[in-house]
């Protein structure tokens, strides 16, 4: 009997450090997606950045002036934006 006992326990704590590893493991995908997810939206963010300042630069200065930009304010005006979108989804997801 004593055998059969000390099996079975060793079995639970087999399972218990089983199930551990498995929580473990799925915090750590879940990271990592999380982190590839990340980043891919900033490479999606930064080429559509990089597409607006093109059709940016392709307008004339008095197309400019009608928006209320110059020419010179272009990236800054481009980077401020996204900032300010960064901000609102930042706040979104809260």
């Amino acid at each position: 009997m004593t055998t059969l006992n000390s099996t079975s326990s060793h079995f639970a704590g087999s399972a218990a450090r089983s199930g551990t590893t498995r929580r473990a493991a799925r915090v750590f995908l879940k990271t990592l997606a999380r982190l590839i997810n990340n980043w891919i939206a900033g490479v999606i963010a930064q080429r559509e950045r990089q597409a607006n300042l093109v059709i940016l630069r392709k307008l004339g200065d008095r197309e400019l002036s009608d928006i209320g930009l110059n020419r010179n304010q272009l990236g800054e005006g481009l980077r401020e934006a996204a900032k300010d979108r960064d901000r609102l989804q930042a706040s979104r997801r809260r």
